[in-house]
């Protein structure tokens, strides 16, 4: 069962929680058991489910390598990353997908609970212009079987984001 929790000072306290109460952005954080006996489907699947969101409000956090720097795009779990878009976001010739133990290490979270805040090195992110169409859309809040409910616009704006075309289904 799923249990949403008051947004408390330290509550679920993750380098992204940390990241938005410094900035002063609203944030609600969300919290379930997570199961590996579904992960076929995805880690984001299993947040949408188990937390009752559509999987069009509820984002994953890939990174990306376009040669020169890595980058991160955020997507919604219904999809996949247009690698060639998100290249195109950020002024770049292509993109592929970095490897995960460099996903890991320069993010500082594991996999399946990657999220864009928060990260040990700071990337360029592009959020899917999608999750402009929702007041929150749900992420990963810093490890698996924990999410953070956000708006779009702060997500952006605490990131020093942009938007672009780069979720497919």
């Amino acid at each position: 069962m799923s249990k949403k929790s008051k947004n408390t000072k330290g509550r679920g306290s993750t380098p992204a929680t940390l990241e938005l109460e410094r900035a002063g952005i609203p944030f609600e954080p969300y919290e379930y058991a997570h199961s590996n006996d579904h992960m076929d489907d995805g880690y984001g699947v299993e947040a949408a489910a188990k937390l009752g969101f559509d999987e069009h409000q509820v984002f994953k956090t890939l990174m990306a390598d376009t040669g020169s720097e890595r980058v991160v795009g955020v997507v919604p779990v219904s999809g996949h990353m247009d690698l060639k878009a998100l290249a195109a976001a950020v002024g770049a010739k292509k993109a592929a997908m970095a490897d995960p133990k460099v996903a890991m290490r320069e993010s500082g979270y594991v996999v399946g609970g990657i999220s864009p805040l928060g990260q040990k090195v700071r990337h360029k992110t592009v959020l899917d212009e999608s999750a402009l169409q929702f007041d929150m859309i749900l992420l990963s809040g810093g490890k698996r079987g924990f999410s953070i409910g956000i708006a779009p616009s702060d997500l952006l704006s605490v990131l020093d984001g942009v938007t672009a075309p780069i979720g497919t289904w």
